[in-house]
């Protein structure tokens, strides 16, 4: 599985072609060192844009809330087992 931190969109940080949105500030940017490590960094999220991590936060309860960044909700998301053919 893979880990995830969580992102910030800080106000005074910009992502060409992607503006802040600040009804959805929160992203999931990827974890390759424990998220404390990674707390107050800048990083790119997955969904490319620049945040700053917020390490004490857990993206699996984050990710489902109404404030999060929906590309990274989704790109995070694990695979959906198909249903059988019946």
């Amino acid at each position: 599985m893979q880990s995830y931190a969580v992102g910030f969109a800080r106000p005074d940080r910009w992502s060409p072609g992607r503006p802040t949105e600040q009804s959805r500030p929160w992203h999931a940017v990827e974890a390759h060192r424990p998220p404390s490590e990674l707390d107050g960094e800048v990083e790119l999220a997955v969904c490319g844009a620049i945040v700053q991590v917020w390490g004490s936060q857990d993206w699996r309860r984050v990710g489902v809330g109404r404030t999060a960044c929906p590309e990274c909700r989704e790109l995070t998301s694990a695979a959906r087992p198909l249903s059988r053919a019946g």
